[in-house]
């Protein structure tokens, strides 16, 4: 099984080939791909070093499935380019998520969805993956008619530029600035450009995804997304309202048996997921389950998980395991 990995330099690239590592990913070549200043670099990868080529080798190269983490850019571009030389891309960036003859893709949702005629799939938003990782049993379940997310977003999800920002913040030091305002002992409700409709892109990201992964627009997702200074792991307050009642204890033993799903949900031991106890790992964390007693049929919980693995790079290589597994390269 012939790999690349494009951005293979880049915050997500380097977490992709530490979790191709840690699942022992069937690769017999690894093509470590970035952009033309990092070529002739060496990474290394299970003790062996690897020399990084640009993107035209890459192509030339013909693997059989390349992981892409290098903006959306570079995908538009090239994605393309790898497919039509026989690659199945999983690309990671914006890029495809909302084309219509493209697959969005949570594997534990919907990946029986993909066929070997899908050439680019694409990996949702870090934020949405958590999102419809919690709300998908539920929705199948009791069916959603709305809800409203507010996210609490870690610096590692804009990149090193941002992280940079915030440890410089840290220890005193003047720097390059990621945001427009300091991050350190602040909150910045501005996650990714403002669209003409006042929310964000990122905000609009969460309405729009969850919808097309579920196959299903009959719910709606309203947003609100943070920056926070976190240094990694997202967080989220999500207000579910469903057609049909629920039991509290039904909720939890629903997500408890959901795949890839951690309930820590109890409150007398002050147990509640959060980024620091997600950091490194790959499930979807939830808790503070409970009633809305404002108004019928409706849930509060909150999801967290560590954005550069389920959120990111993990995603991504769920997809291609599912794709080997399956015969679909």
């Amino acid at each position: 099984m012939k790999v690349a990995v494009v951005g293979a330099t880049g915050m997500v690239g380097e977490v992709m080939l530490k979790v191709l590592a840690e699942r022992n990913f069937p690769v017999t070549e690894l093509i470590p791909v970035a952009s033309e200043r990092s070529v002739g670099k060496t990474i290394s990868y299970k003790g062996k070093d690897y020399t990084v080529v640009g993107l035209d080798t890459a192509v030339a190269m013909k693997p059989d499935i390349a992981l892409f983490s290098a903006g959306g850019g570079t995908s538009l571009e090239w994605a393309p380019k790898f497919a039509e030389a026989g690659t199945t891309v999983v690309d990671n960036s914006s890029a495809w998520r909302m084309d219509p003859t493209k697959k969005l893709v949570v594997p534990e949702i919907n990946a029986s969805e993909l066929t070997k005629t899908d050439k680019i799939i694409a990996n949702p938003n870090c934020s949405t993956i958590q999102l419809v990782m919690a709300l998908n049993p539920l929705h199948k379940k009791y069916k959603m008619k709305r809800v409203v997310v507010s996210t609490y977003q870690s610096v590692s999800g804009t990149g090193v530029k941002a992280v940079r920002q915030l440890e410089n913040e840290i220890a005193g030091i003047e720097g390059e600035m990621a945001y427009p305002y300091p991050i350190g002992r602040n909150a910045l409700p501005h996650c990714d450009v403002f669209e003409d409709n006042g929310y964000t892109k990122e905000e609009m990201k969460l309405a729009r995804e969850p919808q097309k992964i579920m196959n299903d627009s009959t719910f709606s997702v309203s947003a609100t997304a943070v920056r926070i200074p976190t240094a990694g792991g997202h967080s989220e307050s999500v207000n579910v309202e469903f057609e049909n009642d629920f039991d509290l204890a039904d909720v939890r033993k629903l997500l408890q048996e959901t795949p890839g799903v951690i309930v820590q949900d109890n409150t007398d031991t002050n147990t509640y997921p959060m980024p620091i106890f997600a950091h490194d790992k790959d499930e979807v964390f939830v808790g503070r389950i409970r009633r809305d007693e404002t108004q019928p049929n409706t849930l509060n919980m909150w999801i967290v998980a560590d954005n550069l693995r389920k959120g990111a790079a993990t995603n991504t290589i769920q997809i291609a395991e599912y794709l080997i597994e399956n015969n679909l390269v």
